[in-house]
């Protein structure tokens, strides 16, 4: 998919954010919900997507809401780094199919890194067990 088109409603993010799919919730608010990686790239890799708003990638989003927004993505990162204390951590997002991105509702990485661990390739991580991901969501939701 490119940069542009139509926003799809039946997109998994928006799926969980209407409750029709799990996930394992690090934090919720009225700006966003973080949610840990059911295909991490690394041990705590939580997802940050913003609710209320119909954006496919960064570029949809309403300007008045990036700020907001940010800071949620800035205080989880903080969290995921307080509650794990990694070496290092990824912040990313992808904008359209090209780029990267697999899931057309925006939305931030949060993935933290330790020295000589390489990192599973996007998209091609296999799927955690949900157990560890509930242990390391209370680790994370503990530090916000």
């Amino acid at each position: 998919m490119s940069l542009t088109g139509a926003y799809d409603d039946d997109n998994i993010f928006a799926k969980i954010l209407r409750g029709e799919m799990p996930c394992v919730k690090v934090f919720e608010d009225d700006v966003a919900l973080a949610f840990m990686d059911i295909f991490p790239q690394s041990r705590g890799h939580t997802l940050v997507i913003p609710k209320g708003v119909r954006a496919r990638n960064f570029l949809d989003l309403p300007p008045e809401t990036v700020g907001p927004y940010l800071a949620r993505v800035q205080r989880v990162a903080q969290a995921v780094t307080t509650a794990l204390s990694p070496d290092g951590v990824v912040v990313l997002q992808f904008n359209g199919a090209p780029a990267g991105q697999t899931v057309f509702h925006l939305h931030f990485h949060v993935i933290p890194r330790w020295e000589g661990e390489a990192m599973k390739g996007h998209g091609a991580a296999p799927k955690a067990d949900v157990a560890e991901l509930q242990a390391l969501a209370a680790r994370i939701a503990a530090a916000l």
